[in-house]
């Protein structure tokens, strides 16, 4: 906490340093990617830094912005919200003014409330916050800001969809909860119980684990929890090498139950679960890759073919997509003005139509499940980690079906 409090105070010292004439227009509009780059987690940070430069190249390309170019600028935070709020001050340096950040809302959490901040503090200088994948519903709740938009679904929305699926099938008996132990961990956990409850009364929750953010290399001693307790069906949260260690560990144990996660997508999962994961993970998400239509696979050959990696974090086209079309609107890459013009603002990528909700900057957009299945070439064109399985759209919510109320009351700044 001392290390919290000293990084934050580092921070607020520092932007009174930087220049007001750090930002021009001057065609090249930088974008601060901020996330893990070394650690447990790093796969999936560099996973997502390529996905961040690909959408980027592409937006660039296509001129989806007109003349203005984007530019991706990396910071390794550690996964760490003190380290973060130090690579901030550096930004702020910079004279960067649009970030980026998804992996950990813990992290998440601390950069809203620093750019907000720095942003009451410094007109003109403000910072706009683009958060792609940290779930935490805090964030579009009661922790709301003007100045950070969610390009992800959060995680209330997910367990929604998840659940509603679940409902329908009868051999869901005996639940296990295991979860990372920080806010977003916690959110899955309490939002899974109270809509199983809902959904699926007679279904017994058997068992309930937090354990510490990438610091777990055996998952073993969880797995023979799990198994005492007889659960048929696990629920997690669980992303990068959290899971992927944890279904390790389920496939060496034998454990029979099927998965229901967020994330069984990231970096290193695909290739723990192999054949074993057929039929028995599932996973909840925003899109699938094996639902483009052909004239927009190209991204993900393309992708693969450059960097030997698969494209799976979406909300990066997202995020160039708002960000071009809210430019346009605005006639202007000033932060506030762009910010302004995001609000409300309905778009096309490649999910479909998606809307900037303004009430909360919840992106809404269509929920889908999908299951771990062999390539068939027909509805599994793709699959991941050369594994030679992908994953097959078994149900779809409709943003509207999806789409969760909101408690956040917005403070909006006057416009300039």
């Amino acid at each position: 906490m001392t290390g919290f409090r000293s990084a934050a105070a580092a921070f607020a010292a520092a932007v009174v340093l930087a220049s007001p004439a750090a930002f021009a227009q001057s065609g090249t509009v930088k974008v601060a990617w901020i996330d893990p780059l070394s650690g447990m987690m790093a796969p999936v940070g560099q996973n997502m830094v390529r996905s961040w430069q690909y959408a980027a190249d592409i937006a660039n390309r296509e001129k989806w912005a007109g003349d203005v170019k984007f530019e991706v600028v990396t910071f390794d935070n550690k996964l760490s919200p003190q380290e973060s709020l130090t690579v901030l001050k550096s930004i702020v340096d910079q004279g960067i003014r649009y970030i980026a950040q998804g992996n950990g809302s813990g992290v998440a959490i601390a950069l809203a409330d620093a750019v907000a901040k720095h942003n009451e503090r410094n007109p003109g200088k403000e910072i706009v916050y683009l958060n792609y994948a940290a779930v935490d519903p805090s964030l579009t709740n009661e922790r709301c800001n003007f100045w950070h938009f969610r390009l992800d679904i959060n995680a209330d929305m997910k367990m929604e969809a998840l659940t509603s699926y679940m409902a329908k099938r009868p051999e869901i008996k005996k639940v296990y909860l295991i979860n990372q132990d920080y806010a977003f961990g916690h959110s899955v956990e309490k939002a899974a119980e109270e809509y199983l409850k809902r959904k699926r009364p007679d279904v017994q929750v058997v068992g309930k684990d937090r354990h510490p953010l990438a610091q777990i290399r055996d998952f073993a001693p969880y797995v023979a929890k799990i198994k005492a307790a007889g659960a048929d069906t696990i629920i997690t949260g669980n992303w990068g090498a959290d899971l992927a260690l944890l279904v390790k560990a389920a496939n060496d144990a034998g454990l029979k139950a099927n998965f229901y996660t967020y994330y069984a997508g990231t970096t290193g999962v695909p290739t723990a679960m192999g054949a074993s994961g057929v039929d028995h993970v599932r996973m909840v998400s925003y899109w699938n890759v094996n639902d483009l239509p052909p004239k927009e696979q190209v991204i993900v050959t393309d992708f693969k073919k450059k960097f030997n990696d698969d494209y799976y974090t979406m909300a990066t086209y997202t995020a160039f997509k708002m960000l071009s079309e809210g430019m346009k609107k605005a006639k202007s890459t000033d932060p506030l003005k762009v910010a302004l013009a995001m609000e409300g603002l309905k778009f096309q990528s490649l999910n479909g139509e998606v809307e900037m909700r303004a009430s909360d900057h919840q992106l809404q957009q269509a929920v889908n499940i999908a299951s771990w299945q062999k390539v068939d070439g027909k509805k599994v064109r793709f699959d991941q980690e050369n594994t030679g399985f992908g994953w097959r759209t078994e149900a779809t919510l409709d943003s509207y079906v999806a789409s969760q109320p909101t408690s956040c009351q917005m403070k909006r700044p006057a416009a300039r």
